[in-house]
Formats: C-alpha cells, sequence, structure tokens
C-alpha cells in the first residue's frame, strides 16, 4: 500500500544584508511535517553572490547565525532554550518575522510522503544556484 501524502509546511530562509534596501539572496529551507514527525533544514551560502550584494558582510556572521537555527532545527543544546521546544513551536519560532539579516519568507505549505526528499527538492529548486 503506498504511503499517504501528508501535510508540511515551509520556509525559505533569506539573508537580507540592508532591510531598507530589501534586497535578498536565498540560503536555506526549513521544513515542517507534524504527522511524520520532521523538521530539519538545508542550508547553503553563495559566497559569490552574496559578496556582490553586499560586499561589507561578514560572512563569518552569516553562518553563525544558520548555524545557530540549525541547532534549533535539531534540537541540540547549542540552540538554547528553543532548542528543548517540541518540533512544531521551534518551527514557528524559526519562521516569525524578523529584522535581522537572515529573515524567513512566508509560510508555503504542500502534501508530502517523504519529506526528506521535498526539502531536498525545494532546496534545489529555491536555493542552489541554476548551473
Amino acid at each position: 500500500m503506498p504511503a499517504a501524502d501528508r501535510p508540511f509546511a515551509y520556509a525559505i530562509l533569506r539573508v537580507v544584508p540592508r532591510v531598507e534596501r530589501g534586497e535578498q539572496i536565498n540560503v536555506g529551507v526549513v521544513l515542517f511535517c507534524r504527522q511524520l514527525d520532521f523538521l530539519d533544514l538545508r542550508t547553503e551560502v553563495d559566497e559569490q553572490r552574496l559578496g556582490a550584494l553586499a560586499p561589507d558582510l561578514d560572512l563569518a556572521d552569516v553562518r553563525a547565525s544558520l548555524e545557530a537555527i540549525r541547532a534549533v532545527v535539531c534540537g541540540e543544546p547549542a540552540g538554547g532554550a528553543l532548542a528543548t521546544l517540541p518540533a512544531s513551536e521551534r518551527f514557528g519560532w524559526l519562521v516569525a518575522p524578523s529584522s535581522t539579516v537572515i529573515q524567513p519568507s512566508k509560510v508555503h505549505t504542500g502534501l508530502t510522503q517523504d519529506p526528506d526528499a521535498t526539502l531536498e527538492r525545494l532546496f534545489g529548486s529555491l536555493v542552489c544556484a541554476p548551473a
């Protein structure tokens, strides 16, 4: 019997170096599927594109922020108090509107039988630079 489609929600993580300019580069996708107890993310920083957009941006700070987000998603101690929350609450915190350099998109939804494969597909189409 084939697996049933399950609802999921995701947001794109974006680097917005200067909020007043509104320019952004997608650097990750975070995906949550409650019914399959799945919360994960994929990230990648295209240093060349980001350097062209914001040459004075500290890439080490961007990477550290993405690592902190990853620790929250994975429920690791480095994620602090947020990492101890249930997955649904962690997702809620991660996709809340933010005025920091790394900002989430609006939340989008869909159906999946395999959230890991769906995350990889979304990451490939929304974050990875076209070949």
